[in-house]
């Protein structure tokens, strides 16, 4: 089991990799449209800057938040030697809502139905810890 849930690590990881080089590939396209000056990039003050640019900062921001939370489970998880198939899919689960919800924000960035999906990741992170303090309070 392990390895199934440091999979859903890696898969977390490689995301936040993808949104940073997508930032970086929306920032520079901008700044060499002129939409952007570069003495912005200084201080990250992004006004004035269209919406891929801004959905893209976000996003990487938010890959930095929940997911913070889940690589701590993780962290505490593997070496208690209590990663077990709950566990295991519900990383699964925070991992794949963390890549429908960037999909989603750095796309059509449909409000309601990114919130929905932040929501669903927040429950299966909520979720994961439950289960984690249980098997770890229990032991």
């Amino acid at each position: 089991m392990d390895k199934w849930l440091f999979g859903s690590v890696l898969v977390q990881v490689l995301l936040t990799l993808a949104v940073m080089v997508l930032m970086g590939r929306r920032r520079f396209a901008s700044a060499r449209k002129k939409e952007i000056s570069l003495k912005a990039f200084r201080t990250m003050d992004l006004a004035g800057a269209n919406e891929g640019v801004i959905t893209a900062s976000r996003n990487f921001d938010n890959q930095f938040q929940l997911p913070v939370l889940y690589f701590a489970a993780v962290a505490l998880t593997l070496p208690a030697g209590l990663a077990e198939l709950p566990l295991v899919l519900l990383g699964w689960c925070f991992v794949f809502s963390r890549v429908a919800h960037c999909l989603v924000h750095t796309g059509s960035n449909n409000v309601r139905l990114r919130f929905g999906l932040y929501l669903l990741g927040a429950v299966f992170l909520l979720l994961y810890w439950v289960r984690l303090s249980a098997l770890m309070l229990l032991a």
